[in-house]
């Protein structure tokens, strides 16, 4: 790790710090940082900025054109028992506590780009499909990252999953990306808002000089109404081609809800047939004169109590008419 820079210093400072510096300008808790590039699987703190950063990559002996990463603000990593794991060179999790047996995993993406091989999209695809699968259904989730994807504005076909406020038109990339967001219930945050396109679009194409929006946040649409905001924060310098999103999210706690289990309800729709009127009349006048012929005591010792009485009445009522009306379905 190279020491600090003093400002007497001819040396450019590090990347990580001037990454740091933005992200602190910003307020922002954690970052999802895409293309470090960085070999292995390590950590760095750069102690003057208060942020540590967590990274994955390749072996340093093999190329590294890929690499995910974390940045966390030191003082909030103080309080997570857990840090980041890497799962490959383009995918990074990261679980935090939100409440007793309630937690929030994040997942950093770097999807393939639209020229990269179908196998190895569908490979990335596949990976981060297994990843979603296997958290657990009570955690919230927020997929973040550079997913090289357009999603495009068609909420009319995708109802639920992007909103109405879309950019441009979809690529395979994003009907991939779709597809994910369609089989996890997931919604893509950044259609959700109505902003000018500058607040919206993440990168520009080299040679067309057209802004598009390849970075996203995504969460449960169950959890869509925790995000407040998800913006273009253009003012932000981090040494790429990519503009820095940032979204503002309150997690809503709510109770775990329990299925209950189905109430028996007796048919008394049946009860409009006359015949069926009869019928139960019939059966509780006879039910009556058997119970008072055989509950006629020899003497006044032998009377049952009141709460016997009351329940033999019940279930006589109960079981005659369930067996004249029968029960709902």
């Amino acid at each position: 790790m190279d020491p600090k820079v003093g400002s007497n210093s001819d040396r450019p400072p590090r990347r990580t710090a001037l990454v740091a510096a933005e992200l602190r300008r910003y307020n922002i808790d954690i970052a999802a940082i895409s293309e470090t590039r960085l070999p292995g699987e390590d950590s760095l703190t750069e102690m003057g900025e208060g942020y540590t950063f967590f990274w994955k990559g390749l072996s340093p002996d093999a190329p590294r054109l890929h690499g995910v990463g974390f940045a966390i603000k030191s003082d909030l990593l103080r309080r997570l028992p857990e840090t980041p794991v890497g799962i490959s060179e383009r995918l990074m999790t990261l679980r935090i506590p939100l409440a007793s047996k309630r937690y929030a995993t994040i997942i950093n993406a770097y999807a393939p780009t639209l020229m990269a091989e179908e196998d190895v999209k569908d490979a990335f695809y596949d990976l981060l499909d297994h990843t979603l699968s296997h958290i657990h259904r009570s955690d919230k989730i927020l997929l973040l990252g550079d997913f090289n994807a357009r999603v495009g504005s068609n909420y009319a076909v995708w109802n639920g999953i992007i909103g109405k406020h879309g950019v441009g038109k979809a690529n395979s990339n994003g009907t991939r990306l779709l597809n994910i967001c369609s089989t996890h219930d997931l919604v893509v945050t950044n259609t959700l808002f109505q902003l000018p396109n500058r607040f919206k679009t993440s990168w520009k194409h080299p040679r067309s000089g057209h802004w598009h929006l390849l970075d996203y946040v995504i969460t449960r649409q169950s959890d869509r109404q925790d995000v407040s905001i998800c913006r273009v924060m253009r003012g932000a310098d981090c040494w790429t081609d990519h503009r820095l999103i940032r979204a503002i999210i309150r997690m809503q706690i709510r109770p775990v809800t329990r299925k209950k289990s189905g109430q028996t309800r007796l048919n008394c729709r049946a009860l409009k047939d006359p015949d069926k009127c009869l019928a139960l009349e019939c059966r509780l006048k006879d039910e009556a004169a058997l119970s008072i012929s055989i509950n006629t005591p020899s003497d006044t010792s032998s009377l049952c109590t009141l709460s016997e009485e009351w329940a033999h009445m019940a279930a006589t009522l109960l079981n005659s008419t369930k067996e004249v009306v029968g029960l709902s379905k």
